[in-house]
């Protein structure tokens, strides 16, 4: 079994951060609640504590049992569990007089400490915090200061137990990656061999021996995560699995015929099965978002049921889950700011009694794609951008029709094949178009118009947490709204959206 790092997570917006980062050193980690962990074992390399919205001196404030880990393993705590640290084991923090929020320099740094190996004076650091430790405990010494935090990094003497003020898991921190390279490979010593290559691997060979000759069903979106699942569980088990592909008929233009094909091409045994009248009957009249997406969920759920009970002897459902699924629907009970129950994670149907299989649930989005190219996956599926579970449905405000849905396919088609087109695609992490409930006045040649307006949405983005409008030429822009206007049938007005998320969100509805 691989070995790995463990995170306890004290709800910091950060945490996930520390965990992609370090994975990013080919070195296996898990985010676990700071109150929910499994007892560390010979595989636990190192342990990393988070940060935290809370002060150490709130009351109620997080405090993990460290019993087991403090003293006999590799620590790290991370602003808050750099304070937690100092304050629960004989220091204080107290209130910074001059608070640090963002960047500030290191003016002292011990180049002898194995946390700090190639850690230059005046490099970065990124702050984030309105506490300052202003007392240490008698056994812990200072390796790291800033102008305003004398106490801006410290190691636990006797132990191999370190603690830093800032942010090492964000890019303004110029040399964060290579202090959490010291702490992982050197401090820790993990070999850094958690690559897709190898994840691939274990995971098949997990696979196998967990499903047997036992038949799997799994239901395809065209998406990135299912995809690269169904390709798993295909190398494991073969035509032992079979994958359910719905038209709901709220995909792209041609986007069921492209994918079904890849699907084939690729040797996945896949079932195709056209539900557009179902789906598009069911939403008839209907405006308001989540009862679509309810509609949307209910009638995908009968149809996928309906098609499961034509196979028979199937034991387990595959599902595309990946980890940050997983860590929102087991976070920790209060630090979180929010915390939902996923649809991928415990959604089965009480009728469904089958055995649950994920096989990305170790892994990021990012992950997922470079396990996706190390199957020799096509580019075109695994780069696709992300796309709503209810499709079109939440781009089109307002009620549903047939022609709505006819004119928003075609005019996200331009935009989608001109972004590909001019080689402006995969600068985007998400795009769209939105179709408006409202007609504006138009000219087209000597007749004045009331046709529809459509919004261009395109957002550059890590993980969808947060997002900001994508900067594209407007020569671009101009072209696409041209385009479409001209051989859209219906559309009169182009607009682009630059809004960033927060506040606004990707998605209108």
């Amino acid at each position: 079994m691989k070995e790995k790092i463990l995170i306890l997570d004290f709800g910091s917006q950060y945490t996930q951060l520390i965990a992609r980062r370090v994975r990013e050193l080919n070195v296996y980690c898990e985010i676990h609640p700071y109150n929910h962990f499994p007892e560390p074992d010979e595989k636990v390399k190192g342990v990393i504590l988070s940060g935290s919205p809370y002060s150490v001196r709130d009351e109620g404030a997080p405090i993990p049992d460290l019993k087991g880990i403090k003293g006999d393993l590799p620590l790290l705590g991370v602003c808050y569990g750099a304070q937690h640290l100092a304050q629960h084991y004989g220091g204080e923090v107290l209130p910074s007089k001059t608070r640090e929020y963002g960047r500030a320099r290191l003016k002292f740094v011990d180049k002898q400490s194995p946390l700090f190996r190639g850690i230059n004076i005046e490099s970065q650091v990124w702050m984030s915090h309105g506490d300052t430790i202003a007392r240490l405990p008698e056994d812990f010494e200072i390796i790291g200061s800033t102008a305003d935090v004398k106490v801006g990094a410290f190691k636990i003497k006797d132990e191999i137990s370190y603690g830093i003020q800032f942010h090492p898991e964000v890019y303004h921190t110029e040399q964060g990656k290579e202090i959490l390279e010291n702490f992982v490979t050197g401090i820790c010593g993990c070999s850094q061999d958690w690559t897709p290559d190898s994840f691939v691997e274990s995971m098949v060979a997990e696979l196998k021996t967990k499903i047997g000759n036992d038949k799997v069903i799994l239901g395809l979106s065209g998406g990135v995560d299912s995809s690269v699942a169904a390709m798993l569980l295909t190398k494991a088990i073969g035509n032992n699995l079979t994958s359910i592909f719905v038209d709901n008929g709220l995909l792209r233009k041609g986007e069921y015929e492209q994918v079904l094909d890849t699907y084939r091409f690729l040797g996945i045994n896949v079932i195709g099965v056209d539900a557009k009248d179902r789906f598009l009957d069911a939403l008839e009249g209907e405006a308001d978002p989540e009862k679509k997406r309810k509609i949307i969920g209910r009638v995908f759920i009968d149809v996928f049921d309906e098609e499961a009970h034509k196979i028979e002897g199937v034991k387990w459902l595959g599902q595309g889950t990946i980890y940050p699924d997983v860590i929102e629907s087991v976070s920790v009970n209060g630090p979180s700011a929010t915390i939902k129950s996923h649809h991928n994670v415990g959604g089965l149907p009480d009728f469904m009694k089958l055995k649950v299989i994920e096989p990305l649930k170790l892994l990021f989005k990012d992950e997922v794609r470079r396990v996706g190219k190390a199957m020799n996956m096509s580019r075109d599926l695994i780069g696709r951008h992300p796309f709503p579970g209810p499709g079109l449905a939440i781009r089109i405000l307002g009620d549903i029709t047939r022609e709505k849905l006819a004119i928003l396919q075609d005019a996200d088609d331009i935009f989608i094949g001109s972004l590909k087109s001019q080689g402006l695609y995969d600068k985007v992490w998400q795009a769209a178009v939105i179709l408006l409930p409202i007609q504006s006045v138009g000219v087209m040649g000597d007749e004045r118009t009331y046709e529809n307006a459509v919004v261009l949405r395109a957002v550059t983005s890590t993980d969808g947490m947060t997002a900001d409008w994508s900067h594209l030429p407007y020569e671009f822009l101009a072209s696409v709204s041209n385009d479409i206007i001209n051989k859209v049938k219906g559309i009169n007005r182009v607009v682009y959206d630059i809004s960033s998320k927060p506040p606004a969100t990707i998605e209108w509805e």
